[in-house]
């Protein structure tokens, strides 16, 4: 979130900037400045009282009986004024974080303006875009085919958007994750294992929490939340630290399951593989200096960009505008690549620069050589990729009449060269 310093040194600006966003902040920082206000005035009125209380306990070594009676009498009403002191400030510093953690992230200078992804810049594009054969088919039907993706199955086990893989399906899912997890690490993450379900304190941290559009799965019993992405559990891990400058880059990949309700999805767009409750991804993670978070924002979508290219598909690659980027996102680059067979684009990846958004509530800051007053990090991922529509374009793209040819990095980890 943003800091109350930020906000109140910079009213306008964040007003101003918010806009792109299409967000009315007016109201709101106008609401936080007064909280603040009243919040440093009941701070100040609850201090004099201590020290009024703590005058009078020094005092009574040296005091008569009738003396002593009185100023115990005084003590006894201060306690009580500074209880309730005590409580209306809780109350107040307890708004005040409610009504900061509602203002979105500013955007970035370089985000569009815009309502919606219809709104999004094309920035670059490339791949060839297959001729597919006479009776080509989309994905599902595909899966059918060769029995290699079971959704009815899945239904029949789960629910809708929880598919079987089989087979070859299989077995070119787990090669599309150890190919993703072997780029990132070759590219100097650190692979990371995490936990797929995450406590209120690590949904917070990252922006998943206040969840505003009930897209995360609570384990109520616990109260803990499965993950969404691995970015949330991979970030946490540098909750409440303080790092070195030398410290940075800190770049971390993981793979995981990934769960979204996904509330409020129908029709033909989630037919099949485009949309999922349950989908595998592999992230890439950083942790950086702030005078070089947009540097590698750059290194992170030129990494994505490769991995999409080494696999033959077309795609293009889209600057946000104001109305689609994140809450918590400064600035986001999203993938996507062609599905002949639905003739369509397909998200694949977004990767997003964070400043210190997250890094403020996740208290992750870092020192300087010789300065004693830490300041926030950066903190950036990116999907590396995520599978499902990865998988979706390769199957359809791929099809031939003799069977799914399947790319040629992808061979040495499937063990065979086509689905037939």
């Amino acid at each position: 979130m943003l800091t109350l310093k930020f906000i109140q040194e910079n009213k306008d600006l964040v007003v101003e900037r918010l806009k792109i966003k299409n967000f009315q902040a007016g109201n709101i920082v106008s609401e936080i400045l007064d909280l603040d206000l009243k919040r440093k005035e009941l701070q100040a009125k609850r201090d004099e009282n201590k020290s009024k209380a703590n005058s009078i306990a020094k005092s009574f070594a040296i005091l008569d009986l009738d003396e002593k009676k009185i100023k115990g009498a005084e003590s006894s009403e201060l306690k009580k004024v500074i209880k309730a002191q005590n409580d209306e400030l809780s109350a107040t510093e307890k708004k005040l974080n409610e009504l900061l953690v509602q203002i979105p992230n500013l955007p970035h200078e370089s985000v569009p303006s815009g309502k919606s992804e219809e709104d999004n810049v094309e920035v670059k594009s490339g791949g060839k875009t297959p001729k597919l054969h006479k009776g080509a088919l989309p994905h599902w039907d595909l899966a059918k085919k060769y029995d290699i993706i079971d959704f009815e199955l899945g239904n029949k086990l789960t629910g809708a958007g929880f598919p079987v893989y089989k087979g070859k399906g299989a077995k070119l899912q787990r090669a599309l994750i150890s190919y993703f997890l072997d780029q990132a690490t070759e590219a100097g993450y650190q692979e990371i294992m995490p936990p797929l379900m995450v406590n209120e304190d690590s949904g917070f941290g990252t922006g998943q929490l206040p969840d505003k559009e009930g897209q995360m799965y609570h384990v109520t019993a616990d109260n803990l939340y499965l993950i969404p992405t691995a970015e949330v559990p991979v970030t946490n891990i540098f909750r409440d630290v303080i790092l070195s400058a030398k410290d940075f880059p800190q770049k971390m990949t993981a793979y995981t399951p990934c769960f979204r309700r996904e509330a409020g999805s129908y029709g033909k767009d989630v037919r099949g593989l485009n949309r999922l409750h349950q989908f595998d991804k592999v992230e890439i993670v950083q942790v950086q200096h702030p005078e070089k978070s947009y540097d590698t924002l750059d290194e992170m979508v030129n990494h994505v960009e490769e991995l999409v290219k080494s696999l033959n598909l077309p795609y293009r690659i889209l600057k946000l505008c104001g109305g689609d980027v994140s809450f918590t996102s400064a600035l986001t680059f999203d993938f996507e690549v062609f599905s002949v067979a639905q003739e369509k684009w397909l998200e694949v990846s977004s990767v997003s620069n964070f400043e210190s958004y997250q890094a403020n509530r996740l208290k992750l800051r870092f020192k300087e050589d010789g300065e004693k007053k830490p300041q926030l990090a950066h903190t950036l991922n990116g999907s590396a990729l995520a599978l499902p529509r990865i998988l979706a374009a390769l199957l359809e793209n791929n099809q031939t009449e003799q069977g799914i040819v399947i790319p040629e990095v992808l061979r040495p980890y499937t063990g065979f060269d086509i689905i037939d």
